[in-house]
């Protein structure tokens, strides 16, 4: 027993006690307020409400369940073992284009069933254009007065048409090719991206 306990003989002894006293080992009644809000039938309403709207405001549950904001959060993150999590943004799919997209892969599969999957290439292009970052909620300045502050700093320049660099990458079964860096006035045409693009790093 003291392995289980881990040494701690005064945990056994109380144990010991407790069964001979109640006949269980269970911890008798503590004292202090108990729980008059936090009820089960409380628990039960807010994770009906939050299946059938999984994006239903705190505040605004609260404020229908006359309970406090911060009752309801312990509810959810204590006692229902939620989180909150924020929303991801995703390309559009409409139902032509998932049509569309299940019938190539599946042409693909069957075209490539006995190999060759090392001769796919999967390229991307990426503009990035080089501008300062900034945040007006968080990017202050401090001084006393706003005149004082010097223009450097008082203002952020922007161009219409703000330098930019294009990056080409391209990936396959057996490797990745280097970075390819298209200068900003470039024209990206067919023979420009086949002459200064494909040749230079894919094998025909």
């Amino acid at each position: 027993m003291l392995n289980i306990a881990k040494g701690r003989k005064a945990f056994i002894y109380r144990t010991i006690k407790r069964y001979n006293e109640t006949g269980d080992t269970n911890d008798e009644p503590r004292s202090g307020c108990p729980c008059s809000v936090r009820t089960a039938a409380l628990k039960r309403r807010m994770r009906g409400r939050i299946r059938r709207n999984p994006r239903l405001s705190m505040r605004k549950m609260a404020k229908e369940l006359k309970v406090t904001h911060q009752t309801v959060q312990k509810v959810v993150h204590r006692d229902l073992k939620m989180f909150c999590f924020t929303r991801k943004k995703v390309h559009f799919l409409s139902e032509l284009v998932k049509t569309k997209r299940l019938l190539r892969s599946k042409a693909l599969l069957a075209r490539h069933a006995t190999g060759g999957f090392e001769n796919i290439i999967f390229t991307d292009e990426k503009t990035f254009t080089i501008a300062e970052a900034t945040n007006v909620q968080n990017d202050r300045v401090i001084s006393t007065v706003i005149s004082e502050i010097p223009d450097m700093f008082r203002y952020i320049s922007r161009k219409m048409k703000l330098l930019s660099v294009m990056i080409w990458a391209r990936v396959s079964a057996v490797g990745r090719t280097p970075l390819i860096f298209v200068p900003a006035g470039v024209k990206i045409n067919a023979k420009t991206y086949k002459d200064s693009i494909l040749e230079p790093v894919v094998k025909i």
